[in-house]
């Protein structure tokens, strides 16, 4: 297994380093993670890049600025870009809603599609450049950004790139210039026939077949075709995707082998009825969650328009979000304890109804597991939907299918590890009560809110190649991450270490966990003071940035980052600032350990009558005795 790796810690550069499309960026001091949130100039002004959906990639602002420069009306504009026209028109009714005053002409969308000059209508094989903007006022910046970051819509950097060489040598062009624009084939029955299809023929094509034969897929991407992205290549990798989120692909083998394995000769996730074609790809695990999120609206148009959803446990900032702004509203229950499902049921029986139920198994960051068996027997007799997030857990821990009516998670953490790629996934179970009313909502076309593929090709491949090895990474993190909890909970400087073996909780998590599944590699730990948190971080020899799920330890004040403008509010959630999330990597687990230990000598020694001990949290106890 590797040892640790040298990571360049200077402010705002990428992680991993020299990574064009890298998902984090680094922040290796508690200062640092502060200039960030208030936006000092010692920080942002070094930002090479930032997590993609709260910071924009330069290749996506200038491909921006060249389709304001060329199409805008005025210089008080700005551009959001998106994969299709269908996101972007979700985007405006965002903005129409937050502001109603604005004239027609103010917030318009415009389709770049194909030049049929440069991209004959017979041209078939080739991923062709394609995506919309939405033209509005620049001060209306901050709506455009919630959206942005909220929705997960917002087009990959890889395909920015990609579009704005389109662009500029005029093989893309905006829609009005274009007479007889040949219709785009989408939608997920095609979607899945084609996959099918190429499942039977991996072998065609001379791009796909030097590509598994081993070539680095950035060398043969971007430097030996350029950007003649072939489509069937694509296709077979999207496919091999899916069936490893399916679970019925876990061997690490080159896609062309892999491929050839039956559907079901493995399979993780147990759920009668449950094939490859219940699972959908998304350009990032948030984009997931909020389609799942509009999909049952959708689905479920009377109950959509006027039953709230609910936002079990302490959750992801971006989930609360989509549920309070996206619909009727949000019933909170932030500790995510037997306490709130009692109440919760209380008011069910009291005649209240509910469109869905929103969780993380387990939650970040204090990794407390809900008790999905109890949820579901009450999303059965009270008609409401159970939406479990994987991410933290993942499938090859954890089978929460059973008790959900949908699966989402993030691909961009541990399914990739190499932190160079987002996407995400949304799994139905087959056997949910709202499968049917699902499947026939996102078979609808997609100018009528149904589903499509909008996970760029090239980050498909990346992700293919990435996620090739996901099993034996997910063991090592696994082994990790407990000896890290090890080392943190027998330290009488921190206060409290979260993580679900240890956890109350941990019944809940047992009763998903598989034969041979772990507690997985994200923890989170509390110390006595502030300043002891800011002393351990500052010392922390590991990389030091937003996101988690990558191959390398990556560490992160958590709470500052996410919360910043909120602190207090999470602090009565059990999150205080001084809270630092650990994800877990593949380094030699006594190096690792070594480093953390040497972060916490750091931290002065304390007389016995300084450390408030009356003052621990309950489960503090209980997790050093299990420890």
């Amino acid at each position: 297994m590797p040892g640790i790796v040298e990571f360049n810690n200077t402010v705002g550069h990428t992680i991993p380093a020299d990574t064009p499309h890298a998902v984090s960026v680094s922040l290796p001091t508690w200062a640092a993670n502060v200039g960030y949130e208030e936006g000092q100039d010692w920080v942002v002004s070094k930002m090479q890049t930032g997590y993609p959906r709260f910071f924009v990639h330069k290749s996506i602002d200038r491909l921006a600025v060249s389709i304001v420069a060329k199409y805008g009306s005025s210089a008080n504009e700005k551009a959001m870009l998106f994969p299709s026209h269908a996101p972007a028109s979700r985007c405006v009714a965002f903005f129409r809603k937050l502001v109603p005053g604005l004239a027609s002409n103010q917030i318009r969308i415009l389709d770049f599609v194909p030049n049929p000059s440069s991209h004959p209508q017979s041209e078939n094989k080739k991923v062709l450049p394609r995506l919309a903007a939405v033209v509005y006022p620049k001060e209306h910046w901050p709506v455009a950004k919630q959206f942005w970051q909220h929705s997960g819509d917002g087009v990959s950097s890889r395909r920015a790139e990609f579009c704005e060489k389109a662009f500029h040598d005029g093989s893309m062009v905006e829609r009005s210039t274009v007479v007889d624009i040949p219709r785009m084939k989408k939608g997920p029955r095609r979607y899945q026939r084609n996959l099918s299809k190429d499942e039977q023929h991996t072998q065609n094509g001379h791009y796909g077949q030097e590509l598994i034969d081993g070539s680095d897929p950035s060398a043969f991407v971007e430097e030996r075709f350029g950007r003649n992205l072939n489509m069937q290549f694509a296709a077979r990798a999207k496919l091999a995707i899916r069936r490893r989120i399916a679970g019925s692909l876990t061997a690490d083998a080159e896609l062309h082998e892999a491929l050839q394995h039956p559907e079901d000769s493995e399979r993780t996730r147990q759920a009668h009825g449950f094939s490859v074609d219940d699972v959908y790809l998304y350009p990032c695990g948030m984009s997931a969650i909020f389609n799942t999120h509009r999909t049952l609206m959708l689905a479920r148009p009377e109950e959509g328009a006027s039953r709230q959803s609910i936002s079990y446990g302490f959750p992801y900032v971006d989930t609360l979000k989509v549920l309070e702004k996206f619909g009727p509203g949000a019933l909170f229950y932030g500790f995510g304890e037997k306490e709130d499902i009692d109440d919760l049921e209380k008011r069910l029986e009291g005649g209240e109804r509910y469109l869905a139920l929103f969780c993380e198994f387990p939650g970040n960051p204090l990794l407390k597991t809900p008790d999905l068996i109890r949820l579901r027997e009450l999303s059965d007799k009270y008609d409401f939907a159970i939406v479990v997030d994987e991410t933290i857990g993942n499938f090859l821990n954890v089978n929460v299918l059973p008790y959900a009516d949908v699966v989402v998670s993030s691909l961009t953490k541990i399914f990739s590890g190499d932190s160079n790629v987002m996407g995400g996934a949304a799994i139905l179970n087959p056997q949910g009560q709202y499968y049917q009313t699902l499947k026939k909502a996102m078979e609808l076309p997609a100018d009528q809110g149904g589903y499509e593929d909008n996970h760029f090709e090239e980050d498909s491949i990346f992700l293919e190649r990435n996620s090739r090895d996901f099993v034996e990474r997910i063991k090592r993190v696994n082994v990790n991450a407990e000896a890290i909890c090890d080392v943190l909970t027998s330290c009488p400087k921190v206060k409290q270490v979260n993580y679900p073996k240890h956890s109350p909780s941990r019944p809940n998590y047992d009763a998903c966990r598989l034969p041979n599944g772990g507690y997985g590699g994200l923890l989170s730990c509390t110390f006595w003071s502030l300043s002891d948190a800011m002393l351990f971080y500052d010392n922390l020899k590991t990389a030091k940035g937003p996101s988690l799920g990558t191959n390398f330890t990556l560490s992160s004040p958590f709470v500052l980052l996410a919360h910043f403008n909120e602190l207090e509010w999470a602090a009565g959630f059990g999150c205080p600032a001084d809270l630092c999330r650990f994800s877990v990597g593949l380094e030699d687990t006594q190096e690792l350990c070594e480093i953390f230990k040497r972060a916490l000598a750091a931290i002065p020694e304390r007389v016995n009558d300084e450390v408030p001990t009356a003052a621990a949290p309950a489960g503090v106890a209980e997790v050093a005795t299990a420890s």
